[in-house]
């Protein structure tokens, strides 16, 4: 016997509620507490994403400052190795000069 065959038995058929004329039942309809309380739980939400998303670009807008800064100083440190490099470079053409 298959696996699925011994699953069959257990599972309870689908409930149809058909009226005496041939038409459905329309499902209930949530009651007014439901309802209400499903809407504050998607105002929620929403506020609390609006929120989470405030949090973020309030960080990343406090990280623009701190990104200059360091451009900055990754800057001056570039420009002070060039300057160290062309003045070793330069006292080392000084130093051998031309043989003579």
């Amino acid at each position: 016997m298959p696996r699925n065959k011994a699953i069959m038995p257990r599972r309870h058929p689908p409930v149809l509620d058909m009226l005496p004329n041939g038409t459905f039942r329309e499902p209930v309809r949530p009651s007014l507490a439901t309802r209400i309380f499903i809407w504050a739980v998607v105002v929620a939400v929403i506020a609390g994403s609006l929120a989470a998303a405030a949090v973020a670009l309030w960080i990343a807008l406090l990280l623009i400052p701190v990104a200059l800064a360091a451009a900055v100083v990754a800057w001056l440190a570039f420009r002070f190795q060039a300057w160290r490099a062309g003045r070793a470079a330069a006292s080392a053409t000084r130093d051998t000069g031309p043989a003579g």
